[in-house]
Formats: C-alpha cells, sequence, structure tokens
C-alpha cells in the first residue's frame, strides 16, 4: 500500500499542475522568442548575408567598417565613457541614499524617499528641458550667479557631462530601490551585534552590509547599464553632435544617411555589449535561486 506524507503534494495533483503552468509560462517565452530573440537573429542575420547583384552572400564588411571607421569608434568610445561614470556616480549617490533610508526612522526619511522616487514620474523629454533652463546658457543658475555678482559657469549643455548629468537623475530612482531591496536582508541584530564588539561605521560597512548586497549592487549596476548605453533622448537633446552616444547615432544613421544595412550593424554591436552585462544579471538571478 503507497502513503504519501502529509507535508508532500500528491503526485497525480502535481502531474495536473504541470499542463496548467506550462500554459501560462508559454504565453510570455512565445511573446520574448517573437519581439525580442527572433528580431536579434533576423538583425544579425541581416548584417552578415548581404544582397548583392549576383545574388545574396555572407560579408562582414559593415562591421569591418565600423571597427576602423575612426568616428564610429569614437561614438562607442563615447557610449562607453557615459555609461561608465554614470553607472559609478550612481552607486556613490544611491548607496548613501538607500543606507540613510533603510536604517533611519525619522519623519525626514519619507521626504528622502519620496525626492529619490519622483525622477521616476518625470519624462526623459520634459527633464532634457528642464535642464536646459536650469544648467544651458542663460538659464536659472547663470541667472542666480550673475545677481550676486559671480561670474557664469561653463554650462555641460552639449558637452559630454549633459548626458551624464541628465541619465543620473534618470536612474536613480530604480537604482534605489533595487539597492533598499538588497538591504532589507540586512538584518538589525547583525548590525548591532558588530557594533556591540566594537565595529564602526567603516567596518559594519564594508564587513556586515556590503557583503549582503552585493548581489543588489550587481543587479542595480546591470539595469543602469542596459538602460544608459541604449537611451536615446537624453543624449539626444543634451549631448553634443559629435561625438554622439549609439542611440543618437544608430538614429541619424538611419533617418539622415538612409542607410540602414549600416544602422542594424550599429544596433547589433550595441545588443553585443549589453548582452554582456546582462549576463551578470542573469547569473546573479541564477546564483540566487541555487539551493
Amino acid at each position: 500500500m503507497t502513503t504519501v506524507d502529509a507535508g508532500q503534494p500528491a503526485p497525480v495533483a502535481t502531474e495536473r499542475r504541470r499542463p496548467i503552468g506550462l500554459l501560462l509560462v508559454a504565453v510570455p517565452v512565445f511573446l520574448v522568442i517573437w519581439l525580442v530573440i527572433w528580431p536579434i537573429i533576423s538583425a544579425v542575420i541581416t548584417t552578415i548575408w548581404v544582397r548583392t547583384p549576383e545574388g545574396s552572400a555572407f560579408s562582414i564588411e559593415t562591421y569591418r567598417f565600423f571597427f576602423s571607421d575612426g568616428y564610429s569608434l569614437a561614438n562607442l568610445s563615447m557610449t562607453l565613457w557615459t555609461t561608465g561614470v554614470c553607472a559609478i556616480l550612481l552607486l556613490i549617490v544611491c548607496l548613501p541614499i538607500a543606507l540613510y533610508l533603510r536604517f533611519s526612522d525619522t519623519k525626514v526619511a519619507a521626504y528622502v524617499q519620496g525626492l529619490a522616487i519622483f525622477p521616476m514620474f518625470v519624462p526623459s523629454i520634459i527633464l532634457s528641458f528642464a535642464l536646459i533652463r536650469v544648467l544651458g546658457p542663460n538659464g536659472m543658475v547663470d541667472i542666480l550667479l550673475n545677481s550676486v555678482g559671480l561670474p557664469k559657469i561653463r554650462t555641460p549643455y552639449l558637452t559630454p557631462w549633459g548626458p551624464v548629468i541628465g541619465l543620473v537623475w534618470d536612474n536613480i530612482p530604480l537604482t534605489v530601490l533595487i539597492l533598499l531591496s538588497g538591504l532589507g536582508s540586512v538584518s538589525n541584530q547583525a548590525v548591532e551585534a558588530a557594533r556591540d564588539v566594537g565595529a564602526g561605521r567603516i567596518a559594519l560597512l564594508w564587513h556586515i552590509i556590503l557583503p549582503r548586497i552585493s548581489n543588489s549592487i550587481l543587479v542595480a549596476i546591470s539595469f543602469a547599464v542596459l538602460g544608459i548605453f541604449s537611451a536615446f533622448t537624453l543624449p539626444y537633446i543634451l549631448g553634443p553632435a559629435a561625438p554622439e552616444m549609439m542611440g543618437p547615432f544608430m538614429q541619424r544613421t538611419f533617418r539622415d544617411l538612409y542607410d540602414p544595412q549600416t544602422a542594424i550593424t550599429q544596433a547589433v554591436i550595441t545588443f553585443g555589449f549589453c548582452i554582456v552585462f546582462g549576463l551578470f544579471y542573469v547569473r546573479s538571478v541564477a546564483k540566487n535561486r541555487t539551493p
């Protein structure tokens, strides 16, 4: 006679639930394959299988041109520089905010959290023109400096620092929320125990807090990098005309130069860099799910 443990589901019930679970998963998986994976595969095929007067043939000429063209490499370097600077600044700005929100129980913390989340509800186009009105030539900052007899500042508008300021401000909410979620795994008892044995703030941060939120930091940086690397609106409005980030570069190549083949090649190269950071996120999620 077969017995079933009280704490274990019956085998028949488990087998019945499997088809339902697979059907629920099938729809989003199909959409991901249709809207994400297939366009990527199609783009790669389009760039390496080129149509010629004699027919179609394998060619990597567009990739060879990109990596031999000084202007294209300058745009790629600009994108990598902006992404790296934004990632570092986001960590420097958001980690103290998340730490304050996690360990503070004052009313001020609620206002700080509201201010940190506020950029999430501001569209990028509005943010761009707001920064122009504040930091641009003859903007609010210039007017205030002139009113007290101080010289004008060198505006970051239309310089590489323009997109950096906008992208950092735009990515603060998501970064703070992810870090704050990771800090939830740091118990107050562990912090108090470390303080009881004489750990200072630096030692507490380095030996107790950071090891427990390392995955959250990696996830936050991965999300920020993926968004910044492919950003378009803020770099297009706030950044210089040359060199430019890959988002405006692809758009200008496609619309102004009427060269879709080269634009798709730029998109594939951009995806190649983004997938590296995406793998860090996937690895982090898989590591957390490993028993």
